[in-house]
C-alpha cells in the first residue's frame, strides 16, 4: 500500500501561447543566478570588484552548457545514434541530458578566457564560485523531477517518487535520486563555506574541496540509479569518473597546500593609471624636469674644450691672466647656470 510518496508533474512544460516554458530550463536558469549571486558576494568579500563574477560567467555558462551536453551525448551515444534513433535529438537540450563533468571541464575553459581578459587568477575566481556551483546543481537536479528521469531503484519508502508510464519508463515508486543529489549538493555548499572561513582556503583549494565532496556523494547516488548507462568492471561509467576525479581533487588539495600555502592577498589588481598603465601628472612633471636638467648640462659642458664658465672650478683657471677676467665676465653675463635652468624647468 502506498501511504506516501512524492508526486511527479504531469508535464514538464507549460505553453504560454506559442512559447513553451520548460521546468528543466527554469531549474538551470535559477541555479545559474544563485551561483552568480553567491559568487559575487564571496568575490567582493575577498577584495574583488562587484560585477566581475557575472562578467566571467558570460563566458563560463555557455561553455559549460556545451560541455555538459557533449559529455552526455558522447557517453550515451546509443540514445541518439543507435538503431531507430534520430541524431537531431542530440540538440534537444530541453529534454534533459547535461553531464556535470563536461559542464565543469569546458566551463573552466570559458572561465579561463574571461579571467585572462580581466587579468585575474582563475583559481581565486573558482574558489569564490565553488559553493555557488554546488547550489546551482542542487536547483538543476529538480529539472529531472519535471522530466521524470534519473530515478533510482523501486522502493516503498514514504519519500519515494511516483513515476507515471511513459517512453522508456515503467510506472511505480522509486528512489528520488534527484532529491538525494540536490540535498547532498546543499551540504557540499555549506561544507565549502565553513571550511573556507575556518582554514582560509586559497589558490583553488576551495574549488577542489567542492569537487572532492561532490564526487563522494555522486558515487553512491549514481550506484542507485537504474537508467541505461555504460558499465566498466561492473560499475557505471559515472561511478568510475567520480572516483578518478575525487583522487585528482585530493592530490591537488595536498600539493597546493604545500607549494602555495595561504590565500591570495590580491585577487583583482587595479588596472587604472596607478597600476602603471599611464603616468600620473606628478610623474610626468618630474620626468620633464629631469629631461630639462640633462639638456642644460649638455649645453653647458658636453662639447670638448668648451666648458661653461659656471662649471669650471676657480683653481683650474689660469692665475693672473686676462682670460680669467674674461671668463668671469662671461659667467656673469650668462643667462643662468645649469642648475638654475633645471630649477626653472621643475617649476614649469
Amino acid at each position: 500500500m502506498e501511504l506516501a510518496y512524492i508526486p511527479s508533474p504531469s508535464t514538464g512544460v507549460i505553453h504560454l501561447g506559442p512559447i513553451p516554458l520548460r521546468g528543466y530550463a527554469f531549474c538551470i536558469i535559477i541555479g545559474v543566478f544563485v551561483a552568480v549571486w553567491l559568487g559575487n558576494r564571496r568575490w567582493v568579500a575577498r577584495g574583488g570588484k562587484p560585477g566581475t563574477v557575472a562578467d566571467i560567467a558570460v563566458w563560463a555558462v555557455p561553455f559549460g552548457l556545451v560541455g555538459g551536453r557533449l559529455y552526455h551525448v558522447i557517453t550515451d551515444y546509443q540514445l541518439y545514434f543507435g538503431e531507430g534513433r534520430s541524431w537531431v535529438d542530440a540538440f534537444k537540450i530541453w529534454e534533459g541530458g547535461l553531464g556535470i563533468w563536461g559542464a565543469i571541464a569546458l566551463g573552466a575553459v570559458g572561465a579561463w578566457i574571461g579571467c585572462r581578459l580581466r587579468g585575474i587568477p582563475l583559481p581565486a575566481w573558482a574558489d569564490a564560485l565553488a559553493p555557488g556551483i554546488a547550489l546551482a546543481q542542487a536547483f538543476g537536479r529538480w529539472g529531472n523531477w519535471f522530466n521524470q528521469e534519473l530515478y533510482g531503484r523501486a522502493t516503498d519508502l514514504p519519500w519515494a517518487v511516483k513515476i507515471s508510464e511513459g517512453p522508456n519508463r515503467v510506472a511505480g515508486t522509486y528512489h528520488p535520486t534527484f532529491l538525494y543529489e540536490s540535498l547532498w549538493c546543499i551540504g557540499v555548499a555549506a561544507l565549502v563555506i565553513w571550511a573556507d572561513r575556518r582554514f582560509k582556503l586559497g589558490h583553488g583549494r576551495a574549488f577542489a574541496l567542492y569537487v572532492a565532496a561532490y564526487c563522494v556523494g555522486r558515487s553512491w547516488i549514481e550506484y542507485m540509479r537504474v537508467d541505461e548507462a555504460h558499465h566498466i568492471l561492473g560499475l557505471r561509467l559515472n561511478v568510475w569518473t567520480s572516483i578518478v576525479v575525487f583522487v585528482l581533487a585530493v592530490v591537488y588539495l595536498v600539493l597546493s597546500a604545500k607549494l602555495r600555502p595561504g590565500r591570495e592577498e590580491i585577487v583583482e589588481p587595479d588596472r587604472g593609471p596607478a597600476a602603471g598603465d599611464a603616468k600620473t601628472p606628478t610623474d610626468a612633471a618630474d620626468a620633464d624636469a629631469k629631461d630639462a636638467d640633462a639638456e642644460a648640462k649638455d649645453k653647458a659642458g658636453d662639447k670638448p674644450g668648451d666648458k661653461a664658465p659656471s662649471l669650471v672650478k676657480a683653481e683650474d683657471a689660469p692665475k693672473d691672466t686676462e682670460p680669467k677676467d674674461a671668463g668671469r665676465a662671461e659667467a656673469e653675463s650668462a643667462p643662468g647656470t645649469a642648475s638654475e635652468t633645471a630649477s626653472e624647468a621643475k617649476k614649469v
